[in-house]
């Protein structure tokens, strides 16, 4: 399948499957999949606390945010929440480059879930201090974001932008969540 499926396919995804969750073999494959990809200097700094379906998983949910533009949704109901989770830790004195490495490792993470018809949500809204001490972080570390996981639930698709030009994702009378991108042509600047 083409590489560009894969990442018009990773939307953050809201809504899971819950009666069809994730093993904690399948956040170990994940989590592989992270560690082999790019890290700035190789310096490798990351680390992963990974959270199984089950009563911790139902706890860390508890101490999550979600779909702030959604504003008459207060996020998945149960039967349609994550049924994992994979927190990305980090040194609490993180240098700019290891920030960027989040970034890469969520996004090898989202795009691996999706390859699998799993969902992921990016999650940087969350009780920074009762994350923490729920998954017993060691001292030195942050949490720099947890991934919401599960069988995908929801149908999402990339959406034209607007005439308002408005970035605001939405939902359809159907359920389907829109997201508007710009126009390829809208952010090439030049071509030389």
């Amino acid at each position: 399948m083409d590489f560009k499926h894969y990442v018009e396919a990773a939307r953050t995804c809201r809504r899971f499957e819950e009666d069809a969750p994730l093993r904690l073999a399948d956040l170990d494959w994940l989590t592989d999949c992270a560690r082999l990809a790019p890290s700035a200097k190789n310096a490798q700094e990351l680390r992963f606390i990974l959270v199984g379906p089950g009563d911790m998983c139902q706890r860390l949910f508890s101490l999550t945010r979600w779909a702030g533009a959604l504003k008459d949704w207060g996020g998945p109901h149960p039967g349609e929440r994550p049924t994992a989770f994979i927190a990305i830790l980090m040194p609490q004195t993180g240098k700019e480059l290891t920030c960027f490495d989040v970034g890469i490792a969520a996004q090898t993470i989202q795009l691996a879930a999706a390859g699998r018809g799993w969902g992921c949500c990016m999650i940087q809204s969350f009780d920074h201090q009762a994350a923490p001490a729920l998954l017993g972080v060691p001292q030195g570390l942050k949490i720099a974001l947890v991934l919401g996981l599960g069988v995908a639930r929801e149908k999402r698709v990339v959406a034209p932008m607007p005439a308002d030009g408005s970035v605001t994702y939405w939902r359809d009378a159907e359920g389907v969540h829109h997201v508007p991108k710009r126009a390829l042509e809208d952010l090439v600047l030049r071509r030389f």
